[in-house]
């Protein structure tokens, strides 16, 4: 009898214990819980030839937008390989996937995914990757219809069915369609309360329809579930940051990046020094004296200077730079930049048409040079969505170009960007 894993797909392997293995390190990617990978190597353990937990370790690394974990990633594309002929048609498509997304073919990726999911709902891996690729590709309607086509297949009060909801509220938030996205993020976390990522779908609807005191109650209320083993821990102290911001409590938002934030510089995983950076020119925006705080976070990013993967981090990386007064790589991630233009990739066209101007523009505003910002950014920050990530994250964009306008002595401009900042937010 062939194994079927927790959420009733068959598996070809003969080892019960390592499809129960791939359970765990399955359930802990879905939840966002610390180290799934442990998990896959002792299903491999088990079975070496059992193809899924290869094909989630090469997923997790590819979809880290790290370019220093793709060396990860294609030595799990190859093991897989390896096992060619023991392969049946959904794992082949996983291998089509991933080798798609390592060699930035980001959305052939998202589209072999998809066919997994057509023929098999409850392949939870290339829900999870698919998902994650719309987000990461600003994908905004497929975060919410990819899920949204597959829920009536999905049996009802399941595990499976929680984390799909959880996924679907994100992305009927990243859609406008806050109570709805609210309602989901409640149902998903009554099936499974550790899912940290419905969490913070409802913590990304506080803060869209402006109401920071709920959000800051609301992560405390689920601090049990994300604060400690979550990889999503970093994340949702920057949100707890960011209500504050909308509150002005400067100091809170400071207090918590250097508790919970600052040590991103250390960690050098790419997802938490987004944060970092993000928070930190913020804070810049508002007129906070930062001391040193950009000094070791910019030192990690100069270290990455020459990744030219993934737009949004370059971005982030500008942040950080810039803001330290870095001027020297600040021009090395620039050039960069403009190299990753000229390639033939996806992460090549959203350099052209979007992170190439909008890095000149948060160096110019760093610099001072506000009407050069002003000049560079208004072009561009209505297709800030080409970059990835989320409204939340996007809004940086928008809070930049008004400071510059402002402070351009545009002020008419400054008003129209933060009237129209106001229209998006319930």
């Amino acid at each position: 009898m062939p194994e079927v894993d927790q959420f009733g797909v068959t598996q070809r392997t003969g080892d019960s214990s390592a499809v129960r293995a791939f359970d765990r390190a399955l359930w802990k990617v879905l939840a966002f819980d610390r180290d799934p990978v442990a998990e896959a190597d002792t299903a491999l353990a088990l079975d070496p030839v059992f193809a899924m937990p290869q094909i989630l370790k090469g997923s997790l690394y590819a979809l880290s937008t790290e370019r220093g974990l793709l060396a990860q990633a294609r030595i799990a594309l190859s093991a897989v390989r390896a096992l060619e002929q023991g392969l049946g048609p959904r794992e082949l498509a996983h291998v089509a996937a991933l080798e798609a997304w390592t060699r930035g073919r980001f959305h052939d990726a998202c589209d072999h995914w998809e066919r997994i999911l057509a023929t098999e709902p409850r392949d939870a891996l290339a829900m999870f990757a698919a998902h994650q690729g719309d987000f990461l590709l600003g994908n905004t309607r497929e975060l919410r219809d990819r899920v949204a086509r597959r829920l009536s297949s999905i049996d009802a009060g399941t595990m499976l069915e929680g984390f799909y909801a959880g996924m679907h509220a994100f992305g009927l938030e990243e859609c406008g369609d806050y109570e709805r996205a609210e309602q989901a993020g409640h149902g998903a976390l009554a099936r499974e309360p550790r899912d940290a990522w419905a969490i913070h779908a409802v913590a990304h609807v506080m803060e869209m329809t402006g109401r920071p005191d709920t959000g800051v109650a609301w992560l405390r209320s689920r601090s049990s579930e994300w604060a400690e083993t979550s990889s999503l821990a970093v994340h949702n102290w920057w949100h707890a940051a960011l209500f504050h911001l909308e509150e002005r409590r400067r100091e809170e938002a400071l207090r918590i990046y250097d508790a919970h934030i600052a040590r991103a510089a250390d960690s050098n995983a790419v997802m938490e020094m987004l944060d970092a950076s993000a928070l930190l020119w913020r804070l810049r925006l508002q007129g906070l004296d930062l001391g040193t705080r950009w000094q070791p976070l910019a030192a990690a990013w100069e270290a990455r200077i020459d990744d030219g993967w993934y737009v949004f981090n370059d971005l982030h990386a500008m942040m950080a730079l810039a803001g330290a007064g870095r001027d020297e790589p600040a021009r090395r991630l620039l050039a960069r930049l403009h190299a990753s233009a000229a390639d033939d990739t996806d992460n090549g066209r959203v350099a052209r048409s979007f992170g190439v101007p909008a890095a000149e523009g948060l160096l110019a505003y760093a610099q001072g040079r506000y009407a050069a910002a002003v000049e560079q950014l208004t072009p561009v920050v209505a297709i800030a969505v080409r970059a990835g990530g989320s409204h939340a994250q996007r809004d940086v964009f928008v809070q930049t170009l008004a400071s510059a306008a402002e402070l351009a002595g545009e002020r008419g401009l400054a008003r129209a960007v933060l009237a129209t900042r106001a229209k998006h937010r319930a």
